[in-house]
């Protein structure tokens, strides 16, 4: 069985930017640069020959390339952070890419896990409820990174990863790169 998702890989700059605010938003498990990313579809745990199967299926997957721009901060939990993420520039064209990568994992046979596609990349999670003095430093890093944004960036491919647990947080790998060279 593997762990896996469907996603789109940081392209450098992005990571490098994003490395930058990450330290003003302090919540104990903090997303290695290397495994920034942004989910399209959670797939779970599933065994090898679906995966395969999704494989091919992608490979006919048509949609094309755009771009994409990262812009400010928030929690995902409210009062009790799970969470801290810099949130997505609207873009349609990402809406259908994720409506057609979770839409060719259902016809796999594969719940898609999550209800509304809400872009993000989680910056950080908590590990359980914060101290007050905890709960005071994110708040102002979250004031203090309201106005990030990154500039566009093209989104020419998006990828299927794996999920390995770890202590400090699961490490991705990409199993598969997928071009975006259709409409």
């Amino acid at each position: 069985m593997i762990r896996a998702f469907l996603g789109l890989e940081m392209p450098e700059e992005v990571r490098f930017e994003l490395s930058l605010i990450q330290p003003r938003l302090p919540l104990p498990l903090a997303v290695e640069i290397d495994d920034l990313h942004l989910t399209l579809a959670f797939l779970g745990e599933q065994p090898e020959p679906v995966l395969e199967d999704l494989h091919f299926a992608l490979e006919s997957l048509e949609a094309p390339p755009f771009a994409l721009r990262l812009l400010g901060t928030g929690i995902f939990g409210g009062d009790k952070p799970r969470a801290v993420w810099a949130g997505v520039s609207p873009e349609p064209a990402l809406g259908a890419l994720q409506a057609k990568v979770a839409n060719c994992a259902r016809r796999m046979g594969i719940t898609v896990a999550g209800g509304r596609f809400v872009p993000h990349v989680t910056l950080a999670r908590a590990r359980g409820r914060l101290t007050a003095d905890e709960a005071a430093a994110l708040s102002a890093g979250l004031q203090a990174t309201a106005g990030f944004a990154t500039a566009p960036f093209a989104v020419t491919e998006f990828a299927l990863f794996s999920s390995n647990p770890r202590r400090k947080g699961p490490r991705y790998d990409v199993l598969m790169r997928y071009p975006l060279t259709g409409g």
